[in-house]
């Protein structure tokens, strides 16, 4: 084995005993690390807060619009309700008023046909 062989080979075994000395950390590429561990977790937290607060501020909200709607709902149920009730009197005077018309329109007929029958003698 060639010097510069024997050297290559030390060096890499080196660099095998470094990297296995040091902890493993996926924010570390190529001995330049983009985020440090210690920091991350913090990071994590305080993203998870303000994603809990969102999502508290979203609830409130929501719990808020259905009260809303809950109420909407129930005045629109009462004005069903009465819409209801006038409709069923409106059917009711409708009725009494064909009713009506019949009769009126019976009375009319029958005076039609005893003027059409001939003059009446007294």
């Amino acid at each position: 084995m060639s010097q510069s062989q024997s050297l290559k080979l030390a060096r890499t075994v080196a660099v095998r005993e470094i990297k296995a000395l040091r902890p493993y950390n996926p924010g570390i590429h190529r001995d330049f690390s983009l985020s440090y561990a210690p920091f991350e977790k913090p990071r994590k937290i305080k993203m998870l807060e303000a994603s809990l607060s969102q999502l508290e501020q979203l609830v409130s909200d929501l719990v808020q619009q259905n009260q809303s709607l809950l109420s909407t709902n129930q005045a629109l149920s009462a004005e069903l309700a009465q819409a209801k009730d006038e409709n069923e009197s409106l059917q009711l005077s409708l009725m009494e008023q064909e009713e009506k018309q019949g009769a009126t329109a019976a009375r009319i007929q029958a005076l039609v046909e005893r003027v059409s029958a001939g003059p009446v003698s007294a």
